[in-house]
């Protein structure tokens, strides 16, 4: 399997699909892996384009290492992937926790291999209550997710895809096979890399690096979102990125590369193409 060794030795799988086309970088969200890309891959390497998408350190193929399970080590892994395949003329897409790297990854390294950004349902700016952020979630919520990832992990991932991640819970009729590929993917990360993400998900603040984003965004989020709620997320966001585009979905939830394909397909590739 293809992996690109960071300089502290993780060894970060990554899949290269497609040829030609200006490439696209593929970040998930937690606790899954590149397979939960895999739709939006075939999609647009059937379109032209190079995708490539990664298992963020400590989950699905990669090494669980027991140090870097936080934002900077991720944004780092991220830039050394960009430099070993030596990909410029980037799209950067993130969904959820995958929008966070990528936007640490801006601030960190800058835009010089990136044409533009795509945010899906994505953490930043910053999900965390705080003084400076009061509608944002209260820790109590974090502090529930790793209660759950500490008792029974693999309850806690039944829970949310049958729950409030794809949301299941409301009217929305989701498949079986959907929810499955959920709890797979996410037992195939590691436990403490799972347990560490949630603090690197939840309360690193994203709002200086957006302030640093300078090429084309979209950000694109449903607002009946239950793991980042609108307002707390893609609204805020959008606020924060000079001439960024906002796509709201009516009445849809966080899986947006799952319950929403065909439109968020669509908006990628005249994003990608426009």
């Amino acid at each position: 399997m293809p992996h690109v060794e960071t300089e502290d030795g993780a060894h970060i799988f990554y899949k290269d699909w497609g040829e030609g086309g200006s490439p696209v970088v593929l970040s998930h969200g937690w606790p899954l892996n590149a397979d939960a890309w895999d739709a939006t891959a075939l999609f647009l390497a059937e379109h032209g384009h190079r995708v490539v998408a990664h298992d963020r350190r400590g989950h699905g193929r990669s090494s669980q290492t027991w140090h870097g399970n936080d934002m900077d080590s991720y944004a780092d892994d991220l830039a050394q992937l960009l430099d070993a395949l030596d990909l410029r003329d980037v799209t950067l897409v993130g969904h959820s926790t995958g929008g966070g790297e990528v936007v640490r990854y801006v601030g960190r390294h800058g835009t010089s291999r990136v044409a533009r950004i795509v945010l899906v349902s994505a953490v930043p700016p910053l999900m965390l209550r705080t003084d400076d952020n009061p509608d944002g979630l209260p820790l109590e919520v974090f502090d529930g997710l790793r209660a759950g990832e500490r008792t029974d992990r693999s309850q806690l991932y039944r829970d949310l895809a049958d729950g409030p991640f794809f949301g299941h819970n409301r009217d929305h009729d989701v498949d079986q096979g959907f929810r499955d590929a959920f709890w797979l993917q996410s037992m195939a990360c590691g436990h403490r890399a799972a347990y560490e993400c949630i603090a690197a998900f939840s309360a690193t603040d994203f709002r200086a690096d957006l302030a640093a984003v300078d090429v084309p965004t979209l950000v694109v989020h449903g607002d009946d979102d239950q793991i980042v709620p609108f307002e707390v997320g893609g609204r805020r966001s959008v606020d924060l990125v000079d001439g960024a585009v906002l796509r709201v979905y009516e009445g849809s939830g966080h899986a947006l590369p799952d319950t929403d394909r065909q439109r968020l397909h669509d908006d990628l590739l005249a994003f990608i193409d426009g």
